[in-house]
């Protein structure tokens, strides 16, 4: 690989807010037509949503998943109509892994945006609302976290998202205890987060068996650019086996820290987050520092970056 190996990452819960990514729907017309598509499939107007809110209403999990992805592959279009350098290399974290896929040719964009909605409705009914819980914890080693969370009924570790940056999810009461003795064991945080269910854990399993069967209507091509995947931190050449994985993610951790380690093994030495806001950035500079990261969420931005 030569030395200007690029890969394109996209995000996941967590960067929407209103108003996001305003400036480019006037601006580019590959913009606004990938809204529109999105917008058809899901019977409401998305861009609205995504611009007026409300905000609740947007961070409803089974909206938030279509908006993240659309608002991603419309952001990937005006790259490419821009100039932008082709990724060698594809990823992204959660629910940004499907906007990797629909960039890379496994899945066309209205197929995805109908599944997002389906696998965002699924994992919410899956748990009730207040049963499940998430944490962020800070500065502990992931192993010290791994061990704790055994000793707490259905508490996992979920998302290695960085070095000393591990989420924890499960049962909400699992969850609280598991924090109090993490922050025994020396963390230097661990804090509940503002999600509506457990996701990633075994507690989703109910809703990947009902995405598997919606997903059996969808054909999976073979990737067009190799995308490297949260459950396996690996790439995979078949569209078959890449819809295998895509149904175990909904309740496997998301190994991002193995992913980026992924990307700089096959020689990435640059990278942009696709999608808005720079949680990745700021998480890819934590992981490898190495790796030239820019974000793409600003007009100015995706220009300097395209040049």
């Amino acid at each position: 690989m030569s030395d200007n190996t690029f890969a394109l990452v996209f995000p996941g819960q967590g960067s929407q807010k209103v108003g996001m990514l305003a400036d480019f729907y006037s601006q580019f017309d590959c913009f606004a037509d990938t809204f529109s598509a999105a917008s058809e499939v899901l019977g409401y107007d998305l861009w609205a949503l995504c611009q007026q809110g409300p905000e609740d209403k947007l961070n409803l999990t089974e909206n938030t998943q279509p908006a993240l992805l659309t608002s991603s592959i419309a952001l990937f279009r005006v790259w490419q109509q821009l100039g932008g350098q082709n990724p060698d290399f594809v990823a992204g974290h959660s629910l940004g892994e499907w906007s990797a896929l629909v960039a890379a040719g496994v899945v066309q964009l209205e197929d995805a945006v109908k599944l997002v909605q389906l696998r965002g409705r699924y994992m919410q009914e899956a748990v009730p609302v207040g049963v499940g819980a998430m944490a962020a914890v800070i500065g502990l080693d992931d192993q010290v976290i791994i061990d704790t969370c055994k000793q707490h009924d259905a508490v996992s570790a979920v998302n290695f998202n960085a070095p000393g940056q591990v989420v924890i999810a499960g049962k909400k009461e699992g969850v609280e205890a598991a924090c109090e003795a993490l922050k025994a064991a020396g963390a230097k945080r661990a804090l509940l987060l503002p999600v509506s269910a457990p996701f990633h854990t075994q507690m989703m399993k109910p809703a990947a068996d009902r995405l598997a069967e919606d997903m059996q209507a969808v054909s999976f091509s073979d990737p067009q650019i190799p995308v490297v995947h949260n459950v396996s931190a690996a790439t995979e050449a078949s569209g078959e086996n890449i819809k295998a994985l895509m149904i175990e993610q909904v309740y496997a951790p998301v190994r991002w820290v193995e992913c980026v380690q992924t990307l700089a093994a096959k020689g990435v030495a640059s990278a942009a987050e696709c999608g808005p806001g720079k949680v990745l950035t700021g998480l890819m500079k934590r992981i490898d520092k190495n790796i030239a990261t820019a974000a793409l969420e600003s007009l100015d931005s995706i220009k300097a970056a395209a040049e």
